[in-house]
């Protein structure tokens, strides 16, 4: 993984995304994706792939911790053909009793935002701003409609993330080899070295949510515990007939009270002099 500032050299702090003066945003889709703007942003480290299952379980077997879906029954959004409430759903089993178990190398769901965020600080890290996280998505790429350039598919003709393909919510065909979540890192990296920061499931960031971007991040802290937060990258839910928005410049405000089936993080380490 890249190394950043000497002062951190342990490679479990993830990947370096550099200092950088970046357009982020776009024009040409969805309204809320506007305007394009002109931003700076420090350098920080950030997770090279989606939290696992695996590495929420480590925090959870170190804790103790009860995610909201597993307080006193609230359970999760499950999507299957439509969205509805499922009572048993968690991380463990996403789906709810009686399915399958979360598989170690699957990005862990289920997740509201006070879940991640206690993730994030039991290991000194934080989630990320909207900005840092387009910032690294975009790989070093200016401008470009998604992480890799602006072809929607590879020389080779094939999808380069896991989103739905065929007509939502009828049926996806699977032709990136997956119909549902896939295991994190089962395609390219970008130009970073980040995995799956389009698609497969949705991000949260600490911003709070607001249908035109902010020039300045807003910190977290500074607004009501339950406003809703901007998640990025899309998802496997997203089809091109439907939303299309597994691409950076791709914005959707979360419920922080809830987890669902399609929204995991991953999380970010600034420089101690960072401001």
């Amino acid at each position: 993984m890249s190394k950043g500032p000497d002062e951190i050299t342990d490679d479990k702090v993830g990947v370096w995304i550099p200092a950088q003066t970046l357009t982020v945003g776009s024009e040409e889709h969805s309204a809320e994706e506007g305007p394009r703007v002109v931003v700076s942003v420090a350098g920080f480290w950030i997770d090279s792939t989606e939290v696992t299952n695996a590495d929420f379980a480590k925090f959870v077997d170190a804790t103790g911790y009860l995610t909201v879906a597993e307080r006193d029954g609230a359970g999760g959004g499950v999507f299957e053909g439509a969205w509805h409430l499922e009572e048993t759903a968690s991380w463990r089993q996403p789906f709810g009793h009686h399915r399958e178990d979360a598989r170690p190398d699957f990005p862990v769901v289920q997740i509201a935002y006070e879940d991640a965020l206690a993730y994030a600080r039991w290991l000194g890290r934080d989630l990320p701003t909207e900005i840092e996280w387009e910032a690294a998505a975009r790989g070093g790429i200016q401008n470009a409609i998604y992480t890799w350039g602006n072809e929607a598919r590879g020389a080779d003709g094939k999808p380069q993330t896991n989103h739905w393909q065929g007509i939502f919510p009828i049926v996806d065909t699977g032709d990136d080899g997956f119909e549902g979540l896939a295991p994190v890192a089962c395609f390219p990296a970008n130009g970073y070295g980040l995995y799956d920061m389009a698609g497969n499931v949705w991000e949260w960031t600490q911003d709070p949510w607001s249908d035109r971007r902010q020039t300045v991040t807003v910190a977290a802290a500074a607004t009501r515990e339950d406003a809703a937060r901007v998640i990025k990258g899309g998802s496997w839910l997203c089809a091109d007939n439907f939303c299309h928005r597994y691409r950076p410049a791709s914005r959707q405000p979360g419920d922080p009270s809830i987890g669902t089936i399609h929204i995991g993080f991953r999380t970010v380490l600034r420089p101690r002099n960072s401001s």
